[in-house]
C-alpha cells in the first residue's frame, strides 16, 4: 500500500468542496530580466487560469444602472463607475491586482451555498466555518423615488416609482456559534492604474471616503471599525449567534445607510422592487418557470433605466477561447441584441422596457442641430451605442492587465460600432412591429425609426456587410442580413398599411417580394439548404432564425433541410457553433466553443418544424448547463460544460426565454391546453392582417 495522498481544495474559490490529489509544486519562473526570463504574457498562462474562478461561478448584481460581479470567495471583482462602460473600480476579474471588495469569514474561502433570494437580485451566501455558520446578503439598493426638490441629471426617461440608490450593501449575520468576519476593500481606479487614497469622514472609524481628485468619490460606511492601510480598507470583527454587521459602498451624494435598521429597510425596498417587477410578467405554471424568471430578471438587470438602453453584457474581454484573442468589450447596447431582448420580454408581457428602448433609439437618431443655423443633420442608426447614447466607441487595448486567465488582449471600446450590419434594420423594425401589436398604437417617434430603417434596408440590401457575427474579415453577401432586410420591408409594409399609407406600404411590399425572391434564388445550395452567404456551401447558426421570423412556412423543405443540416453539421454533442471557423474568414485564426444562443435557437427552430421531442430533450440539456445561479455566458465548451465569453450574456438569456416558451406552448397544444397568447389589441385585430410569408398586408 502506497503512502496516503494529501488532499487540497481544487480551487480556493470553487463553489463546492471537491478535492484533488496534491501535485508537486512547480518551480517559479525566473524574474523578469534574469536568465531564462520571458515577457509576462509568454509564461504562466495555464497557472494564471488556475487562479481565476470559473466564469460561471460569478454572481451578477444590478440596480438597473450599475452592475457588478461577485466571486464565490465573497469578493466583488468587477464594478465600473459611474456608467457600465466606464473604467473599473474593482477589476480583479481581469487582473488579480485590479482591486476588489471582500466581506467573508476570515478562515474560509469556499461557501456552503449560494443562491438568489427568489424573485429578486439579492444574493444569499451561506458559509460554514470551524466555529460557526454565517449568512451574507449582497444587493445593489433600489428604493422609492427620492428626488422631491430637484431633477436627476441622468434620467432621460419618464421617472417611475423606484430609482437606483447608487449604493452596494453587504450584510453578515451569524447563524450559529461564532464567526470572525473580515473586510478587505481595495479599489483601484482606471482599470487598476490608480490606487485609491482614503481619509476618514468623521472623528470615529465608521466612515471613510476616497480623495482621488480625478475619479468618482467613493464612500465606505458601516458598523465595523475601518482601518486604512495604503489603498486598502480593512476590518475584522467577531460575530456571535444572532449578531449582524454591514458595510455599504456608495458613489452618490446621498448619505449611505446610517445603521442596521436603515439597511434592513433598504433590503426590503430592493426586494419589493424586484418582486413587483416579476409579478407584472406572465409566466406559465410549469417546472421551467424558475429558469424563465431568472432569465427575465437578468435581462431587466442589464437595462440602463436612465436612458432605456440595454447592455449586451456587463463585462469586457472574458475570453471566448481561453488564452486566445477572441476577447471583446460588450458593455454597450447593440441595437440588434436589444431588439431581440424585447421580443423575449414581450413574450412574458413586459412592455415598458420596449417603450424606453424605442425612446432611446429616438434620442440617438434625433437630427443634430447646427451652430451656424443650417438645417439639422439626420443621424443614421448604427450597430451599437454607449448606454448614454455615445456613438463613437473606438477600440483600444489595456496592455497592463493580465486578462482573465492570461487571455490577452484586454479590449475597451468596440470597433464594430462603425461596421455595416444590415441585419439590425430588420431587428428594430420587427421590434416596433411586435410592440405595436401589444400596445395598439404606433407613436410618431417610433414611426420615424421604422421609416429610416426600412428605407435604409431597401437601399442597401444588395451590398455586402459584416452581418450578425461582426466578422473582422472582408464583408460578404450574408444571407441572414438579406433575410433581415426582408423582415424590415415586410414588417414596415404592414405598419404602413395600418397607418393608411397605401403608397408607401405598396412600395415596401414590392421591395420585400424582390428581396425574398433574390434570397431564394441565390442563398440556397444544391442540397436545398440556405447558406451562410451567396455562392457558399457553408451553413450558419443565424439561419436558425428563418422559421422564427416567418421567412417561409415551417413545412417548407428548404427550411427543414437548413435546420436539420445545422443540427448535424454545426453541432458538437448537441451544442451548436455559429459557423466553422476553419472555413469562415472572421479575421481571427483560432477556434471557438459552441455559441449558446444558437443552441437555444435550434430548440425553437426544431419546435417550428415539428420536432418537439428532440427540441424538449435539447432544451433540458441546455437548462442543465446553466451556472449554479441560473446564468449563462456567451459560449459553452461542449466537452467540459465550461462557460466562456462575457457574462452574463443578454442574447443567451433572451434565446432561452423564446426556446422555453416554444416548447411549453407546443406541449400544451399537443394536450389541447394552450397557454394562450396575449390577447390581440382591438385596433390590430380589426386590421385583420395575415402574417404568413407572401401575404400582402393591403
Amino acid at each position: 500500500m502506497g503512502e496516503p495522498v494529501h488532499q487540497v481544495p481544487e480551487h480556493l474559490s470553487a463553489p463546492t468542496g471537491r478535492l484533488v490529489a496534491l501535485r508537486p509544486v512547480e518551480p517559479l519562473p525566473p524574474a523578469a530580466g534574469e536568465p531564462g526570463s520571458a515577457p509576462y504574457g509568454a509564461v504562466g498562462q495555464s497557472s494564471l487560469q488556475g487562479i481565476f474562478p470559473p466564469i460561471a461561478d460569478y454572481a451578477f448584481l444590478s440596480d438597473c444602472e450599475n452592475t457588478c460581479l461577485v466571486a464565490p470567495t465573497g469578493a466583488i471583482e468587477w464594478l465600473c463607475l459611474p456608467r457600465p462602460h466606464d473604467p473599473s473600480v474593482f477589476g480583479t476579474l481581469l487582473d488579480r491586482s485590479g482591486g476588489s471588495l471582500r466581506l467573508a469569514p476570515a478562515d474560509t474561502a469556499v461557501p456552503a451555498n449560494r443562491r438568489y433570494v427568489p424573485g429578486t437580485m439579492v444574493l444569499a451566501t451561506t458559509w460554514q466555518t470551524r466555529t460557526g455558520w454565517l449568512a451574507i446578503r449582497d444587493f445593489m439598493a433600489i428604493g422609492a423615488w427620492h428626488r422631491t426638490s430637484d431633477r436627476s441629471a441622468l434620467h432621460r426617461r419618464t421617472p417611475g416609482d423606484f430609482d437606483a440608490d447608487h449604493v452596494l450593501i453587504r450584510t453578515a449575520t451569524c447563524l450559529h456559534g461564532t464567526v470572525d468576519v473580515v473586510l478587505d476593500c481595495e479599489p483601484s481606479f482606471d482599470y487598476g492604474r490608480i490606487d485609491a487614497r482614503w481619509d476618514y469622514a468623521g472623528a470615529a472609524y465608521g466612515q471613510v471616503v476616497t480623495t482621488n481628485p480625478d475619479f468618482i468619490p467613493l464612500t465606505v460606511a458601516g458598523d465595523l471599525r475601518l482601518g486604512i492601510e495604503g489603498r486598502a480598507l480593512r476590518a475584522r470583527h467577531r460575530l456571535v449567534e444572532g449578531e449582524s454587521c454591514y458595510v455599504a459602498l456608495s458613489w452618490s451624494d446621498r448619505p449611505p445607510p446610517a445603521d442596521m435598521d436603515e439597511v434592513r429597510t433598504s433590503l426590503a425596498e430592493t426586494e419589493r422592487f424586484w418582486r413587483g417587477w416579476v409579478d407584472g410578467g406572465r409566466f406559465p405554471d410549469h417546472p421551467w418557470r424558475e429558469q424563465l424568471q431568472r432569465s427575465a430578471i437578468t435581462l431587466k438587470g442589464l437595462t440602463y433605466a436612465s436612458t432605456g438602453a440595454l447592455l449586451a453584457a456587463p463585462t469586457t474581454s472574458l475570453p471566448e477561447h481561453p488564452g486566445g484573442h477572441r476577447n471583446w468589450d460588450y458593455r454597450y447596447t447593440w441595437v440588434r441584441d436589444a431588439a431581440f431582448t424585447l421580443w423575449a420580454l414581450h413574450a412574458l408581457s413586459f412592455d415598458a422596457e420596449a417603450d424606453d428602448f424605442l425612446a432611446f433609439l429616438g434620442d440617438v437618431i434625433e437630427p443634430e442641430g447646427s451652430a451656424d443655423g443650417e438645417p439639422p443633420v439626420e443621424r443614421l442608426l448604427q450597430v451599437l451605442y454607449g448606454v448614454d447614447g455615445t456613438s463613437a466607441l473606438p477600440e483600444g487595448e489595456l496592455d497592463h492587465l493580465s486578462g482573465y486567465g492570461g487571455s490577452q488582449p484586454v479590449r475597451i471600446g468596440n470597433a464594430a460600432y462603425s461596421q455595416k450590419q444590415f441585419d439590425i434594420l430588420g431587428a428594430i423594425v420587427d421590434c416596433v412591429y411586435q410592440h405595436t401589436r401589444s400596445r395598439d398604437s404606433l407613436s410618431e417617434r417610433a414611426w420615424k425609426i421604422v421609416v429610416q430603417a426600412v428605407d435604409t434596408a431597401v437601399r442597401s440590401w444588395r451590398q455586402p456587410d459584416h452581418s450578425i457575427w461582426e466578422i473582422r474579415g472582408e464583408p460578404r453577401q450574408f444571407t441572414f442580413s438579406k433575410v433581415m432586410c426582408w423582415v424590415a420591408a415586410d414588417r414596415g409594409a404592414r405598419l404602413a398599411a395600418l397607418r393608411g399609407e397605401t403608397a408607401r406600404a405598396n412600395q415596401w411590399w414590392d421591395a420585400a417580394l424582390e428581396i425574398h425572391a433574390d434570397i431564394c434564388e441565390h442563398g440556397v445550395d444544391a442540397k436545398g439548404r440556405f447558406t451562410q452567404s451567396y455562392g457558399s456551401d457553408e451553413l450558419d447558426g443565424s439561419l436558425l432564425l428563418l422559421p422564427l421570423v416567418r421567412f417561409l412556412p415551417p413545412q417548407d423543405e428548404r427550411l427543414r433541410a437548413t435546420v436539420l443540416g445545422i443540427a448535424e453539421e454545426l453541432s458538437d454533442r448537441g451544442f451548436v457553433r455559429r459557423y466553422r471557423t476553419e472555413t469562415t474568414d472572421d479575421g481571427l485564426d483560432e477556434p471557438e466553443a459552441t455559441f449558446t444562443v444558437c443552441s437555444f435557437w435550434l430548440v425553437s427552430a426544431l419546435v417550428e418544424i415539428g420536432e418537439l421531442d428532440w427540441a424538449r430533450k435539447l432544451c433540458e440539456r441546455l437548462l442543465g448547463s446553466a451556472s449554479a445561479l441560473g446564468l449563462y455566458g456567451e459560449e459553452l465548451d461542449p466537452g467540459t460544460g465550461r462557460h466562456l465569453g462575457n457574462f452574463p450574456q443578454a442574447l443567451t438569456h433572451l434565446a432561452l426565454v423564446n426556446a422555453v416558451l416554444h416548447v411549453i406552448e407546443a406541449e400544451r397544444q399537443d394536450n389541447d391546453e394552450p397557454m394562450g397568447p396575449t390577447s390581440s389589441p382591438t385596433w390590430w385585430a380589426a386590421a385583420g392582417r395575415d402574417e404568413r410569408a407572401g401575404r400582402k398586408p393591403v
